[in-house]
């Protein structure tokens, strides 16, 4: 592509440094021979072997000398590295390479160290070196002398390690340009004057001959390796061309003579030689100025492009010549011949886009957006003025294009503004379809589209809209409510069921479409959570117009034994007269099946055939029943009260689903007494609501409940309900049942029903012994019932007086209180309560005469003991049995043992105690120690008193204790 063709720009601002002033040589020409820049500093090249380091406002930081007495005519900075290498020459001696450590100075002087110097060899043939080289990792030097040889240098030049030249290339031609390809292999691109020639120095094809591109060479300065592609970019007068090892790449025109050329990033920089311009007033063309002059000028152009957007960056014609063009810190830099400094320093981003809005070049925007690699954002921001700018010469198309493509990063509000007030209904809805397609449709812009679909009656669009495959790109709420307002609950049940929303399902076909047997349908085809969540939902709508199924499913699913249906389509041959295939689904499943695909439903055509030999038969397709018993999937069995709120208003089905859930085997034992109990409940309901021979089936059904003994009911509960519902049957099974024999009694004599009271006491009495005192008030409350049962008060009294339950005094003072009650009552009762204190009293007496004569007894030994000497008359050991012998230990208890079988060291003889008295002794001591503790506390015998039916004989027995003796236990 011509170069004529392409646009012009201003993207470089240039403006000349001024080199500071007594800062050492200038840049003038004579006074300098060679420039370079590094990472951190600009390399400069001295007639008399040194080098300046220069910052970036060209001043300089240090200066050594290099070489001595000779021209610095090469400086190449090693890439990502400190290490710099410089080569001198003069004609009377070989070159001379050295390499230097930036980063580590001299410590006397300071400068920076030098690793290694070499002597360029060129067969001993004094030629200037016309081209140099260097790998980026320092491995090997390539020399390019005027008399068209080549010199590769191989070594450590960090370590000074030695190294070796080898000519790679003896020609005839001078070296005009030498490039590395680094990699894999590593070549050497070879420019002279005649030709292009690659040559692999190391590698795969090492030693082979130079192999030659082109037969066209190229000047010095006019070769150069493009750091983005790799490839070698050499100006000829007529193009430019690009090079790689395969041999010569694209190419683009360019006009003119070519001086120097240099790369930055992308772009590539050219110095045209310099031209006679012979006019009477001949004008310098410059970017910022026009000078005049009457004489002859020399005029030089230097131009900037970029080939990948196949733009013109810059150009400009300087009025003199430039020596040297190099890159640093992402500028330009141009030396002219007379010292000057030119920088070029590239404009942001924002200011070049604003020239090429300017301008309108709003697609070269784009493609300069995305080289640059900006943000989306970015991007989107040229895509909506491209946009704006086609909306606004009337290309409504287009336009959308770009908007479409802005879609991410433009407020929606703004564009859909536009075309809605000129009416553009199908580019808006080009628009709002793609808002979808992003995810980034609002809820009104879902409605906004639906609209557009109804006002262009596009029902393709939009069951398209609502049928598209994959992802959901709208707001599936909005849609769906759309529809249904709309009035297209089809589709609106159908886009909820593609996107599994089972809860709108349900929702569109009983609210919107009325289908309730289609809904039990689909729910019982559900998982088992979401079938419980909505058929718990529609709970009470459902058992209004589908009361089997819903009350089957409720069953099923509160008894752990649901399962999912499942369905496949069959393609069927049945008899013309038949029905069709047995175990076929239901008509409302056909119709579901018809509308919306069910859950789970196999879409692979089954064949059946029921055809039997001389029948006529049809194809027809049939909806069935897949589920087996291995499809279950178990889930969490809630828990049966949270289903009873369901059933109000529908007793029947509650109370066939209560027996349903008490029969399972697995409802828990809590659960089983809430079902009871609601049960029991709705039975006594049904019981009240009917009369005749219904309300005795269900009274029976309720006391036939209760009566058995394995049903966990509540006594309270069914007690209450009882009374409620005025079902005295059910009080008095449950107060037997909890032997709540007291409560029995007293009913009865509430009721002064005596004769009913007398047959629960005999009835009760011997596990309810607390009957009789009640009985025996009972019976003395009144003339009319003790004459109804004066017979039973002494079989009363003498159970009373058996058991203990009441002492005499407490009888009397019972009978006392009453009007009716005489002596006769308990004369004999009392006479034989005196015979017996009597017989006790005797009794007492020969104890105590018993325990004195005792006591008497043990006086009289220990007098004897205390009065007359004891003789011992045993004469065998009581321990081990054997004959005594001395030393022997008698005890006054009449044992002797043998001293050695006492085991008691000589010190303790008086301390010993008889072996066969000490056990009764201890335990003698012990009671004594417990009467003597327990007589010093007051509390336990308050408490032993209070407890005791005999309180006398109680105080006699602490008496016995020694609780008034203060003695110790010794005494």
């Amino acid at each position: 592509m011509a170069l004529a063709s392409w646009k012009a720009f201003r993207f470089f601002d240039v403006n000349e440094i001024r080199v500071p002033a007594n800062d050492g040589p200038s840049l003038e020409p004579g006074s300098f021979t060679c420039i370079a820049a590094g990472q951190n500093n600009i390399f400069v090249g001295s007639p008399d072997g040194h080098l300046r380091l220069l910052n970036q406002s060209f001043k300089t930081v240090q200066s050594f000398k290099v070489h001595e007495s000779s021209n610095v005519t090469h400086i190449t900075p090693v890439p990502n590295s400190s290490y710099l290498v410089t080569l001198s020459e003069d004609l009377s001696n070989e070159p001379e390479l050295k390499v230097w450590a930036l980063d580590k100075p001299e410590k006397k002087t300071g400068i920076p160290k030098c690793l290694s110097t070499v002597s360029v060899q060129n067969g001993r043939r004094q030629f200037p070196v016309s081209a140099f080289a260097v790998l980026p990792d320092l491995s090997q030097i390539a020399v390019g002398f005027a008399n068209g040889s080549v010199t590769i240098i191989r070594g450590d030049f960090i370590h000074d390690r030695g190294t070796k030249q080898r000519t790679v290339l003896d020609g005839d031609e001078p070296i005009t340009a030498l490039e590395f390809r680094p990699g894999g292999t590593t070549s050497l691109f070879i420019g002279t004057a005649a030709k292009i020639l690659t040559l692999v120095i190391s590698g795969k094809g090492q030693g082979q001959p130079a192999k030659t591109l082109d037969e066209h060479g190229c000047a010095v300065g006019c070769m150069i390796r493009n750091p983005q592609t790799k490839d070698i970019l050499v100006a000829r007068d007529d193009a430019v061309y690009s090079y790689n090892l395969r041999g010569r790449g694209a190419s683009f025109a360019f006009e003119g003579g070519k001086k120097l050329v240099s790369t930055l990033r992308d772009y590539i920089m050219f110095v045209s030689p310099p031209e006679n311009t012979a006019k009477s007033r001949s004008t310098p063309l410059r970017a910022f100025g026009v000078g005049a002059g009457d004489e002859l000028y020399n005029t030089t152009k230097f131009s900037i492009i970029d080939p990948d957007l196949k733009i013109i960056a810059h150009t400009e014609t300087l009025p003199s010549q430039i020596s040297h063009i190099f890159a640093a810190w992402q500028m330009i830099f141009l030396i002219t011949q007379e010292g000057k400094v030119l920088r070029y320093q590239e404009k942001t981003f924002a200011q070049k886009l604003e020239l090429l809005y300017q301008r309108d070049y709003y697609v070269l925007a784009i493609n300069l957006a995305q080289k640059e690699s900006v943000d989306p954002v970015q991007q989107n921001i040229i895509f909506r003025k491209y946009g704006d700018y086609l909306y606004s010469k009337g290309d409504y198309d287009t336009a959308m294009q770009q908007y479409l493509r802005a879609i991410d990063n433009t407020e929606p509000s703004h564009i859909i503004r536009k075309f809605l007030d000129n009416q553009r209904i199908q580019n808006l809805i080009d628009y709002l379809e793609e808002l979808h397609e992003h995810g980034k449709a609002s809820s009104d812009h879902t409605t906004l589209l639906l609209n557009c679909y109804a006002k262009l009656k596009d029902v393709e669009k939009l069951e398209a809209f609502i049928r598209q495959p994959g992802e959901l790109k709208f707001d599936l709420d909005t849609a769906i409510a759309m529809c249904r307002q709309g009035g297209y609950p089809d589709q609106a049940a159908f886009l909820a069921r593609k996107h599994d929303e089972h809860g709108l399902v349900i929702d569109i076909l009983i609210e919107d479409l009325r289908k309730y047997p289609e809904a039990m349908a689909y729910i019982l085809r559900l998982e088992p959570t979401l079938a419980y969540e909505n058929g718990m939902k529609y709970a009470t709508v459902l058992l209004e117009h589908a009361a089997s199924d819903e009350t089957q499913f409720l069953i099923d699913y509160y008894t752990g034994v649901f399962r999912t249906r499942k369905d496949a389509i069959v393609e069927q041959e049945t008899p013309v007269a038949q029905p069709g295939y047995a175990s076929r689904a239901t008509t409302a499943v056909q119709n579901l099946a018809s509308m919306i695909p069910l859950p789970y439903m196999s879409t692979d055509f089954m064949r059946s055939s029921t055809k039997e030999s001389g029948e006529k038969t049809v194809m027809s397709q049939q909806v069935v029943e897949t589920v087996t018993e291995a499809e279950f999937v178990e889930y969490t069995v809630p828990k049966p009260r949270t289903a009873f709120a369901a059933f109000v208003d529908h007793p029947d089905q509650f109370i066939e689903f209560l027996e349903a859930c008490i029969d399972s085997p697995d409802i828990g034992d809590e659960d089983k007494t809430d079902l009871y109990g609601t049960l029991f409940e709705m039975y006594l309901a049904k019981a009240k609501d009917r009369n005749g021979a219904d309300a005795d089936d269900w009274t029976t059904k309720a006391k036939s409940l209760i009566e058995q003994n394995s049903v966990p009911l509540s006594p309270s509960s069914v007690l209450l309900l009882s009374s409620l519902a005025s079902f005295p049957e059910g009080t008095q099974i449950i107060k037997e049942r909890q032997r709540q024999y007291v409560d029995i009694f007293r009913s009865y004599t509430s009721a002064h029903d005596t004769q009913g009271a007398i047959k629960a006491l005999r009835k009760y009495g011997p596990e309810a012994p607390e009957l009789y005192p009640a009985a025996l008030a009972y019976f003395t409350s009144s003339t009319s019932i003790l004459s109804e049962s004066r017979a039973e008060i002494a079989s009363v009294l003498t159970k009373i007086d058996a058991e203990r339950l009441m002492a005499p005094l407490q009888v009397i003072q019972a009978l006392s209180q009453s009007s009716v009650a005489d002596m006769g009552l308990i004369k004999t009762y009392l006479a034989k309560t005196v015979d017996k204190e009597r017989d006790e009293i005797a009794s007492n007496k020969r104890l105590v005469a018993s325990y004195r004569a005792d006591t008497a007894g043990k006086l009289n030994d220990l007098a004897a003991l205390n009065e007359r000497p004891t003789s011992f008359s045993a004469t065998r050991c009581s321990t081990c049995g054997t004959p005594l012998d001395l030393p022997v230990v008698h005890f006054l208890c009449r044992h002797s043992f043998h001293q050695r079988c006492l085991n008691v060291a000589g010190e303790d003889e008086e301390e010993a105690e008889c072996p066969v008295c000490a056990p009764g002794n201890a335990t003698l001591k012990a009671i004594r120690r417990a009467q003597v503790e327990s007589a010093g506390r007051g509390e336990l015998f308050l408490d032993a008193v209070a407890r005791s039916r005999d309180r006398f004989g109680t105080v006699a027995e602490w008496f016995g204790r020694g609780v008034m003796d203060a003695g110790g236990v010794e005494s």
